[in-house]
Formats: C-alpha cells, structure tokens, sequence
C-alpha cells in the first residue's frame, strides 16, 4: 500500500515543499518558476510518479497525439512520409500515433468514428480510395483532418496532393526522347484514387505526343506491391512487345526490371523501365531506376504544418497544396547517364 500512495501528487507535494496545485502545474506543463519545476521533477522522479495521461487529456482537452493513417506501413512512400511527419509533430509537443488501414474505406471510416471518440487530437490520412460513405464521414466529422490525396467534390478539408499527370508526362516525354515509340504501363488499381490518377496521366501524356495507347500495353496489377507487380508485367510482356515500360510506383518498377530480365531483355537497351515516387529501392536496383519523384517527403511535411495550423486555428480557411514532381534519370532508361 505504501508503494502505492508514493504515486500521488500529495506525495511529490510534500516531498518537492510545494502546494499539489504547482505539482499539477509543472505536470500539466502550465507556466511555473524555474525553481518550482526542478523542485517538482526532482521529487517525481525519486517517487517514480508517472502521470495520467488519459486523466490528463480529460482535464485539458488534449491527448498530444497526432494520428497518421496510411495503407501499408511496409510501402517505403509512407515510410518516408512517416518519419518526415513526426519530425515536423514532435517539434511542436505531439506524439505521432501510426494506424495501418489497408485499401479498405471501412477500416477507415472506423478509425474516424474512434478519434471524433477523443484518440487524438488531430489526423493525417492518405486512403487509397475514397468512396461515398467514406466522403460522408469526412464531410461531417468535426475533427481536425488533413488527406494527403484527391478529395471527391464536396469535402472541404485541407488537403495535399501530387501532380500524377504531370509526373506521367515527365515519364512518358523522357521516354520519348530516348526514341522509345511502343510505351506499355503497369499500373495499380485503378479503382484507387493513385490509380485512376496515373492512368490519366499516362494516356493523356501519350495522346501529347501522338503515341498509341494500346489497351494491350495497359496493365493493373492487383495492388501496389511488388509481388502483384511480377503477375502484372508477367501478363503485360505475355500479350505485347513495349520497348518502355512506365510503372505506377518503384515497387512495381522493380518487379517489370526482374520479370524483363529474367525473359533475356536487355535494361535498357532492349526495354526501359521507368518507376514513380523515386524511393531508395530505386536507386539500389541494378541496374538503377529511373523514378519520378512526386515529393512524398514534401507532400508529408506540408501536411504536418497544414495539420498544426488547423489545430491552432480551427476556423482558419481550408488551404489546397499541389507538389510538382520532378524526374532522376538512372541507367534503367538510358544506357549514358550524365554524372
């Protein structure tokens, strides 16, 4: 029992010569004179008080924890983008707090209805897809909310997005340069919201510079992964003849380069191979890939500061960010790569 009662802020009180009311304070990290707090620190660590935090969120109405919600905490995009986020979020006093979603809009939609519950005091959510129910939730949820993504019409959030038509069209024009004519794409879903973008940007890239866009030079793949990126350039190199191959990100860029390989073409020379989102996976291949950066760390560290913003001032206007990406050139699409 006495073990117990050391854990008490009458405790620290008596043992620091302060009242319980600057014991609160220091521990709520409210204002308190220099003295006061090493006073106070002092005595709760001879006493191994730990505070309550869930008490404590209760009484300030904060929690200090920012949620981040991706897809696949495996993916090296959300990696980077974790890790920037938490660097931007622990400089200003939070704690980032990870949920994997998966693809499915109802785990997210659950993760909503928990953190409207009091889990966190803000979110960063990047779905993959964003359909009705999942638009609604976001429309009416009162908590602080940024999405790295598309928004569908009529949800008024702050919101980070990459420019994937802009992106394909570096890809797709590099490409072109190099005399590449037959430029096949493997893709991800395309019922997803990266999905539908970059095939978009692929075919409108195409039609800029005249090139055909044969229905079979396109492929999806089941998901994003580099396993399902091996099924895909598999059946892709099955039913045509590309001598370019663009890839809706670098895992499944790696999977076209091994699959191409492995079938005795020749990187580049007989086909190319270009990746989005220039993660390090692309510059560890062999040989390395040429990948268009669509500023992950970027489109992350503007979301932090938009997330922080919101928190500070709730009715502040809703603000729209697009990052432009740019393209690293490696020796996956062109046999002379300028050092």
């Amino acid at each position: 029992m006495a073990e117990t009662r050391k854990s008490t802020l009458v405790l620290v009180a008596e043992l620091a010569g302060v009242s319980i009311a600057s014991v609160s304070r220091v521990m709520n990290g409210l204002p308190a004179s220099q003295r006061v707090t090493e006073r106070v620190r002092a005595a709760a660590a001879e006493l191994g008080y730990v505070p309550d935090a869930t008490a404590r969120s209760l009484k300030v109405g904060k929690t200090e924890q920012i949620a981040l919600a991706v897809a696949d905490v495996g993916n090296p995009v959300y990696v980077s983008m974790m890790r920037e986020i938490s660097q931007v979020v622990t400089k200003a006093g939070y704690r980032l707090v990870l949920s994997s979603t998966g693809s499915d809009p109802k785990d997210q939609i659950d993760l909503l209805v928990s953190l409207n519950r009091g889990f966190a005091d803000g979110l960063i959510m990047s779905p993959l897809r964003v359909p009705e129910e999942l638009g609604a939730q976001l429309r009416t949820s009162r908590f602080p909310i940024v999405i790295i993504g598309s928004l569908p019409p009529g949800v008024e959030l702050d919101n980070v997005r990459a420019d994937s038509v802009a992106g394909m069209a570096l890809a797709v024009d590099h490409l072109a340069e190099q005399g590449r004519q037959r430029i096949a794409f493997v893709n991800g879903p395309v019922d997803t919201v990266p999905g539908a973008a970059r095939l978009n940007g692929y075919l409108t890239a195409l039609a800029a510079r005249d090139l055909p866009d044969n229905a079979d030079a396109q492929v999806a793949a089941k998901d994003f992964t580099y396993k399902a990126g091996l099924k895909a350039a598999t059946a892709l190199l099955e039913q045509s003849t590309p001598d370019a191959i663009v890839c809706a990100n670098d895992l499944l860029a790696i999977a076209a380069l091994n699959v191409a390989t492995r079938r005795g073409l020749r990187i580049p020379d007989d086909i190319a191979i270009v990746g989005m989102d220039d993660t390090d996976i692309a510059d560890l291949a062999n040989p390395a890939i040429t990948s268009v950066d669509l500023g992950a760390t970027r489109r992350a560290k503007a979301a932090a500061k938009l997330l922080l913003r919101r928190l500070r001032k709730p009715d502040a206007p809703v603000r729209k960010v697009v990052i432009e990406p740019t393209l690293t050139v490696r020796g996956s699409s062109t046999v002379e790569v300028a050092p």
